[in-house]
């Protein structure tokens, strides 16, 4: 039988990412101290992707916000951690924490979907949220490692008033905050998940009914791909990153 898409179907040999359009980056999590004492990342929250951890080595641990309240989750090697969106988490780094991290919906994170939880002075407008929070690319290394812990310690001062809030409504102003500074991007990002994850999961309707139909066209093209880390060591949100292409800096 031919290989060529029936009408309606997806054209899906070509995607280059990972299986069911996740992302992937390798991350040593930051050991500088915050004000607390807390070694560790950047306290934010992504608004339409779940996020996974599988320790490789270290120790540490999560804690998370939501809802339901605040909760520490061990991590050692060998662990593996995830959370759905509108989770605050924070990174902590006990001894030489690392981790292989695993994105929902590639694109989407690389494209802005993460809020740090910043003071409410700093989520009034895409400007000045951009001020405190933008690391600029072609600055030394110095600077931009300034950037990135004081970006840091201003999401902590931001999550701990959060965590220690009384009342639903605080965090309640966060998410709505959070969710006007991304809503100019919007558009993009539903094209992104269109192209990623929309499609692999209707690529794979599309084979069970052509198995149905005892079509195996699809079988014939199989392809292997690999790909080694395009950057290494940037400063991302909770640690130093290795990157793969197409996957900008977000953890």
């Amino acid at each position: 039988m031919s290989s060529r898409s029936a009408p309606g179907e997806v054209a899906f040999r070509g995607f280059a990412g990972l299986p069911g359009a996740v992302a992937v980056s390798h991350l040593c999590v930051y050991d500088w101290p915050a004000a607390d004492g807390v070694r560790g990342g950047t306290p934010h929250v992504h608004l339409t992707c779940s996020e996974a951890y599988v320790v490789t080595g270290g120790c540490g641990a999560v804690q998370t916000l939501t809802t339901s309240g605040y909760e520490v989750t061990p991590l050692s090697p060998g662990t593996v951690a995830w959370f759905t969106s509108g989770t605050i988490h924070r990174l902590v780094n006990e001894d030489d924490l690392r981790i292989t991290v695993l994105m929902q919906n590639n694109g989407l994170p690389e494209a802005g979907d993460a809020v740090l939880t910043l003071p409410p002075r700093y989520l009034t407008d895409a400007d000045t949220y951009a001020a405190a929070t933008v690391i600029p690319a072609d600055a030394p290394e110095e600077e931009r490692e300034r950037v990135a812990r004081a970006r840091r310690d201003l999401a902590v001062e931001g999550y701990r008033a959060l965590r220690d809030a009384v009342g639903p409504e605080p965090l309640a102003a966060f998410h709505r905050a959070a969710a006007a500074l991304v809503r100019p991007r919007l558009a993009e990002w539903r094209e992104r998940w269109q192209r990623g994850a929309e499609a692999a999961a209707a690529a794979t309707g599309q084979q069970l009914d052509r198995l149905e139909r005892g079509d195996t066209s699809h079988l014939g093209d199989a392809l292997v791909r690999a790909e080694h880390p395009s950057a290494l060591g940037r400063f991302g949100m909770c640690g130093r990153l290795d990157v793969y292409d197409g996957q900008e800096v977000s953890r």
